[in-house]
């Protein structure tokens, strides 16, 4: 009987994706995921060479795939984790750099919160600010955050939670700083 069991799983069908679809996959995908970099790491320079190097991890670990049945959330789950690795090697250097001008609109009230909250994000860990960036950088929802990371819902939510809350912190010790200069 344990045989049995066991033979139906190792008999399951397991797709994996070929070399060809690989690279259409990586070329399609190349893109969107350059947007995603982007707006994690606030940096476009920083998210190309993000991306070049999920491409390889994807090329590297392309036979580790099992069911291939959403190949565009896997290299994006890879993407995320290219990034995160990033900025804990940005963290542990030093503060991160400030968002380009050429990635901030709006009115000079705008540009004035938006220079303030890039200030106050880079003093959040790597992981927060990747819970952010997924967030209210591109736009996505906790479901889709937790399929990018890999982490549960409620932890996706916790996650946000904190990070907005020290979020809010850093952004209330930057007001301060600024006073005090005055």
């Amino acid at each position: 009987m344990e045989s049995r069991g066991r033979s139906l799983i190792a008999d399951a069908p397991v797709a994996t994706l070929s070399d060809d679809d690989l690279v259409e996959l990586l070329a399609s995908q190349t893109p969107e995921a350059h947007r995603l970099a982007a707006s994690i790491l606030r940096d476009p320079i920083a998210a190309e060479d993000a991306v070049q190097d999920a491409a390889m991890a994807a090329w590297n670990g392309r036979r580790k795939l099992r069911h291939a049945d959403n190949p565009t959330a896997w290299f994006a789950a890879i993407v995320v984790n290219v990034c995160r690795d990033e900025l804990r090697r940005r963290s542990k250097r030093w503060r991160l750099p400030e968002p380009p001008a050429s990635m901030t609109f709006g009115s000079p009230d705008q540009l004035a919160v938006s220079d303030e909250i890039g200030r106050a994000v880079t003093w959040l860990s790597a992981d927060e600010q990747l819970i952010i960036a997924l967030r209210y950088g591109r736009d996505l929802t906790v479901p889709q955050i937790a399929a990018h990371t890999g982490l549960r819902e409620g932890t996706v939510k916790s996650r946000l939670h904190h990070s907005l809350e020290h979020l809010r912190s850093a952004m209330a010790a930057e007001r301060r700083v600024e006073e005090s200069r005055r």
